[in-house]
C-alpha cells in the first residue's frame, strides 16, 4: 500500500483480515493435529482396529484430549490476569497517587467507549507498559515507573491509547484463545508421547517384530504422528507469534484513531527502544504482553518468525506515514 493512501482505517482493516486468517489457520491446524494424534493413539494401542477406523472416531478421540486441555484453560481464564499482575510485581494505584496517569487513562477509555480499567504500576526504571484481562469490564493497564518519568504527556497518551486498543479490540481475549490452542496442541503431543511410552513398556515385550509391523497403515500413521508431535508445538508457537505481531500493528493503528496524533506514540516507541534499562520482572511467558519486548536480546531479533513483536523501526515508519 502506498504511503500517500495509508490511513489508520486502512491499517485496521488490513490487520483484522490478517489476524482472522491466522486464527482460522490455527484452529484448522489444531483440529488436524487432534485427528492425527487420535488415530495414531488407536493405532498404537490396537493396530488391527485402525484398519476399520474412520476419521470421525479419530476426531472423537482427539477431541476428548483437547477437551481436557480446554477445561484446564477455562479454569485459568478467570484468574490469569491476577497471576500475570502478581508475577510482574504490579501494584494497583488510585487517582490521588498519580492524577495525570489516571486522567490520561480516563480520556482514552472515554474515546474508546470502554469502561475505566484498573491502573497498575511496576516500580522499575525501564519504560514499558501492557494490558491484561479477559474483556473490557475485567481489564487492567500497567505502566512502569520508568515510563512515567521518561515520557511526555503526549507520549504517555499514545502508549495508553495503544493498550486501551488492545482492550477495546479484545486482543486480550484473542491472545487467551491462542494460549488455549497452544496448550491444546502441547497437551495432545504430551499425550501421544505418554501413550507411546506406555505401549512400549506394557506391550513391547509381548509383541513380535512381525506382529508390530503387521498393519502398514498403523505404522505409517504412527511415524507421521511422531513427526507431527515434534513439529506441532513449534508450528503452533510460530502461528501464535504471528498473530501477536499483527495485533501490535492493529493496536498502533487503533491508538491513532483514539488520539489523532501518530507522533505521540511514535516518539514513545523511539524512547522505549533506545532506553538501555532492562525490565527485571519480565520473562518469556509475559514478554508478548508489553508494548515493546522487554527482553532486549529478543527485541534485537524482532524480524524473525519467533519474535512476539514486529520491529519497532517498522512500527515507527508506519506511524510516520500516517502523520504525513
Amino acid at each position: 500500500m502506498a504511503a500517500s493512501t495509508l490511513t489508520f482505517h486502512n491499517l485496521i482493516a488490513e490487520n483484522r483480515r490478517n489476524s482472522l486468517l491466522l486464527v482460522v489457520l490455527f484452529c484448522l491446524f489444531t483440529a488436524i493435529v487432534a485427528a492425527v494424534f487420535g488415530l495414531a493413539i488407536v493405532g498404537i494401542l490396537d493396530p488391527e482396529r485402525l484398519a476399520r477406523l474412520d476419521w470421525t472416531q479419530g476426531l472423537l478421540i482427539g477431541g476428548i484430549a483437547a477437551g481436557i486441555s480446554l477445561l484446564l484453560s477455562i479454569i485459568s481464564y478467570y484468574g490469569g490476569d491476577r497471576m500475570i499482575l502478581a508475577v510482574s510485581h504490579a501494584r494497583p494505584i488510585q487517582h490521588d497517587d498519580d492524577p495525570e496517569l489516571f486522567n490520561v487513562v480516563e480520556e482514552m477509555a472515554i474515546a474508546a467507549g470502554a469502561p475505566m480499567p484498573g491502573v497498575y504500576v511496576i516500580d522499575d526504571s525501564a519504560p514499558n507498559a501492557f494490558a491484561t484481562g479477559r474483556d473490557p469490564r475485567h481489564a487492567a493497564i500497567t505502566v512502569t515507573s520508568g515510563l512515567r518519568t521518561k515520557l511526555t504527556r503526549d507520549e504517555l497518551q499514545g502508549v495508553v491509547a495503544h493498550e486501551m486498543s488492545h482492550i477495546g479490540n479484545y486482543d486480550i481475549r484473542l491472545m487467551l484463545l491462542m494460549a488455549v490452542l497452544i496448550g491444546t496442541v502441547v497437551m495432545l503431543s504430551d499425550f501421544l508421547w505418554q501413550t507411546l511410552f506406555w505401549s512400549s513398556v506394557t506391550g513391547g515385550r509381548r509383541r513380535s517384530r512381525d506382529e508390530s509391523g503387521g498393519n502398514p497403515i498403523a505404522l505409517v500413521l504412527v511415524v507421521f504422528a511422531v513427526l507431527l508431535g515434534i513439529l506441532a508445538p513449534l508450528l503452533a508457537r510460530i502461528i501464535q507469534l504471528a498473530v501477536s505481531r499483527e495485533r501490535e500493528y492493529l493496536a498502533d493503528a487503533s491508538a491513532v484513531e483514539l488520539t489523532r496524533y501518530p507522533e505521540g506514540l511514535a516518539s514513545a516507541l523511539r524512547k522505549i527502544d533506545g532506553d538501555p534499562e532492562v525490565l527485571e520482572s519480565a520473562n518469556r511467558g509475559t514478554a508478548h504482553l508489553f508494548i515493546a519486548n522487554p527482553i532486549k536480546k529478543f527485541e534485537e531479533r524482532a524480524g524473525s518468525v519467533f519474535a512476539s513483536h514486529p520491529p519497532i523501526g517498522e512500527r515507527i515508519r508506519r506511524l510516520e506515514s500516517l502523520t504525513r
